[in-house]
Parts: structure tokens; C-alpha cells; sequence
């Protein structure tokens, strides 16, 4: 295997923003012919429910099914592939449900409610989703975790209903993602996946019901149509490829942060790792260990296209400039592999999450460490936050005024209504007015 060309960077140089800003650039939903596609799709999902539904699943997953109970797994298939786990498996299985559910359990928000002096009680009520949608990629991209990552805080938030869809293309059923199902408490599971699966979670057919949100991640088509359902139902994010980025004193040893990299870049060529040290030399060695663990990878073609297309590794001029780096860059994922990272993290205002300490690696908190997985990409965690309970919540404004409050704030609201030149609006408030 040949020496990887990997971009280096110097915070230092002139053109070190634009560099960076082309590195970062992403945009996984705008393809014109996906587009096409997705809409054809939704409109027949929309228009003839199941038979379109199966005649898509027969067609882009090679089936062969006649109707639609054909693809949907009942709770006990669920069950029994829990039961037909190694013990091993299980026991893994379980103890990550275990810690996801702790944690998201500390998430969970309740109402309240306060009553002003005159007897006005003004609060907030907070309920759950009815039922939500749960994609999960099926295949070779099989990922157990996500199940967890995705149904456990709908479940701790209340949701009644889990209706949970995964291809299996040539009828290949993945047994430890439907025991995930099973520990995660889905309620229903339809072995149907792509933009057709979307479309039925967002439109409901015969047989599948209508969702109020749509989680989970998947491929171009299944990030395009649950953009294109927006509005008819919620939907988690768009995400877009896995990122990390590592802040590192030079201090850690090299074949660990070199595998961190690797352990995003794995996931597929468009996915992107990023070094950031003060310390140049450390910089060499991670280099010179990726060299070295590159060809012992069993995915080492996806690492290699990862790293040449979108990795970096910058030179920074000490670690409060390669926080600033890390803010400007807002990464999925961020490891704080430096000697106290409790002072870093005090610098640090945009990350989907952040691991701190040389031991904290961050495959870690793609199964097991307990907070969600499902994390913002792209830049997008300068504005929005990973997966949890809040996401499965609605939240209510509560408003009962007593008489005397009523007679007072309709005055105000008199007032601005009519500078608004809303005048039905001033005079319900002013119905209320005591004379």
C-alpha cells in the first residue's frame, strides 16, 4: 500500500480559512437526479400505499413478497432472536441498553407551573409523541447501536408506539438488530427501507401507521425524502458523514490517536478525521503510525479514500487556538486527548460530543458510554444538539387567568393590539375588563 497524501494545515498560513472552509464543505441532499427519484417515490407511496410499497421493496431490496404482511416481524421474532444470541452478544447488548437508558432517564423533563399573586397560574405541560418512525439502515451497514441510540429515549419519554423499518436486501435478516429492537421496546417492526419506507412512515398506508417523527440515519435517498417529508412529520436531522476531530498535547500516544481517526474514517470515504496539536513532531508520528496501522485494517480502502479526500491534520499555535479551530470546524465528535481537559473544555462552545482524557475514546461512545450517538454533523452542532428525550417531547403552554389578572393584562393587551391595528383582538381582551 502506497504512502496516503494527508492535507496538512498551519493555523498560521494566510490562506488557512479559505483551506479549511474547502476541507469542511458538504452538502450530502442537493443532487438533482436523487431528488427525481425520491419525489416519483413519495408520490406513489402517497397515492397506492402498500402495493407500491412492496412493489419498490421487491424491486430495490430483490424480493420477492406479495403483500405486506409479509415484511412485518412480530414481537415474538423479535424475542426469539434476543434468545438465539450468543451469550456474549447478549450480555454486551444489554449492558449498553442498560447505560443509554440511565442517562437518558436524567433527561427526562417535566411539567410545571406557577400562580402569580392574583391568582393567575401560568406553566408548561409536557407530553409525549403519540408514535414515531425509527429507520435503520439494513445490509451490510448494520448497526445494532443505532436501534438503542434512537429507541430508548422515545421510549423513556413515553412514546407509545415504535414502528421501526430496516431493509433486508435478498432477504438477509440481521439477528442481533432485531434483538436491539427487541431490548429497545419497538413496538412494531417492517422489513422495508429506502425513501419508500420514508414516504409510508410519513404518510401511513394500509398497513403501516403515520408517524409523528422520523429518526435514524440512512443513505442519499433516505436523507433526501425524510427532507422532502419535513412538515408532514418531524424528522431528527440530515446528517451528513461522520467527523472527528482530535485536540491532542502531543502527550498520547500516537497508534491511539491515529486509530481514533481511523475509527470514524471507517465508516465510509466521505467520512472526516481531523488532528489538531501544537506539537508538530507529535504530528509526524501520528503520521508515521498511520502508515504503519493503515494495512492491518480490514477496511483499510474506505480509511485510505477517507483520509487522502478529507482528512487534515493542522499545526496549531497552542491549545486555546486549536479550541478556537475545533469551535470554527463545530465537529460530531471531539476528543480533548490532552492532559486536562476539564480546563480545554471551558473553551470549548460548539461539539455534538465531547471526550475527555487520553482513555476516552470515542468508539466508545458510539455503544456504550450512555449519551445518545445520534449527533449534529456538518457544523450544524453550532446550532443544534445529539438525540434525547427533549426529542420526543412536546411542550404546552399553560395560561389561566384569574378575573382580576384578566382585567389587567387585557389593558395591555388593548393597547398593543391596537397599535398592531388588530381590533378584534383588542376588544376580546377588553371584554374582559372590569368596569
Amino acid at each position: 500500500m502506497s504512502k496516503v497524501e494527508i492535507t496538512r494545515l498551519d493555523s498560521q498560513q494566510s490562506d488557512f480559512d479559505q483551506r479549511l472552509d474547502s476541507l469542511l464543505a458538504w452538502e450530502s441532499v442537493s443532487d438533482a437526479g436523487v431528488n427525481e427519484v425520491v419525489n416519483e417515490i413519495i408520490g406513489r407511496i402517497r397515492a397506492e400505499g402498500d402495493k407500491a410499497l412492496v412493489e419498490y421493496t421487491n424491486r430495490f431490496d430483490r424480493m420477492s413478497v406479495s403483500s405486506m404482511s409479509e415484511l412485518e416481524m412480530g414481537q415474538e421474532r423479535l424475542q426469539a432472536a434476543l434468545e438465539g444470541l450468543p451469550a456474549e452478544q447478549r450480555q454486551a447488548l444489554e449492558a449498553a441498553a442498560a447505560r443509554v437508558r440511565a442517562y437518558h432517564e436524567r433527561q427526562l423533563a417535566g411539567s410545571w407551573q406557577y400562580t402569580e399573586d392574583d391568582g393567575t397560574m401560568l406553566g408548561q405541560q409536557v407530553t409525549p409523541m403519540d408514535r414515531v418512525g425509527l429507520y435503520v439502515p439494513g445490509g451490510k451497514a448494520a448497526y445494532p447501536s443505532s436501534v438503542l441510540m434512537n429507541a430508548l429515549p422515545a421510549h423513556v419519554a413515553g412514546v407509545e408506539e415504535i414502528i421501526m423499518v430496516v431493509p433486508t436486501p435478498d432477504g438477509i435478516v440481521n439477528e442481533l438488530v432485531l434483538a436491539a429492537a427487541a431490548v429497545a421496546g419497538v413496538s412494531r417492526v417492517f422489513t422495508v427501507g429506502g425513501a419508500q419506507a420514508v414516504a409510508a412512515l410519513a404518510y401511513g398506508t394500509e398497513t403501516v401507521p403515520r408517524v409523528d417523527k422520523i429518526v435514524g440515519p440512512g443513505n442519499i435517498f433516505v436523507a433526501t425524502a425524510k427532507r422532502a417529508v419535513f412538515g408532514a412529520v418531524g424528522i431528527d436531522m440530515i446528517a451528513g458523514p461522520s467527523e472527528i476531530l482530535v485536540i491532542c498535547d502531543g502527550q498520547t500516544d500516537p497508534d491511539w490517536v491515529a486509530m481514533d481517526l481511523f475509527s470514524q474514517a471507517e465508516h465510509d470515504e466521505d467520512a472526516q478525521p481531523i488532528l489538531v496539536s501544537p506539537d508538530s513532531d507529535f504530528i509526524d508520528q501520528v503520521e508515521a503510525s498511520i502508515e504503519k496501522l493503515l494495512p492491518t485494517m480490514e477496511r483499510a480502502e474506505i480509511i485510505e479514500v477517507s483520509l487522502r479526500n478529507r482528512a487534515v491534520l493542522i499545526k496549531a499555535q497552542d491549545l486555546d487556538d486549536a479550541a478556537r479551530i475545533s469551535n470554527r470546524v463545530a465537529p460530531e465528535h471531539l476528543e480533548l486527548s490532552v492532559a486536562d481537559p476539564e480546563a480545554l473544555l471551558k473553551r470549548i462552545r460548539h461539539a455534538g460530543a465531547i471526550f475527555m482524557g487520553r482513555y476516552t475514546a470515542e468508539a466508545l461512545g458510539d455503544y456504550c458510554a450512555g449519551p445518545n450517538h445520534v449527533l449534529p454533523t456538518s457544523g450544524t452542532a453550532r446550532f443544534s444538539s445529539p438525540l434525547g428525550v427533549y426529542d420526543f417531547q412536546k411542550r404546552s403552554s399553560l395560561i389561566m387567568f384569574s378575573q382580576d389578572g384578566a382585567s389587567e393584562m387585557g389593558k395591555v393587551a388593548s393597547v398593543l393590539a391596537r397599535g398592531e391595528g388588530l381590533t378584534a383582538h383588542a376588544r376580546s381582551a377588553e371584554y374582559r375588563i372590569k368596569s
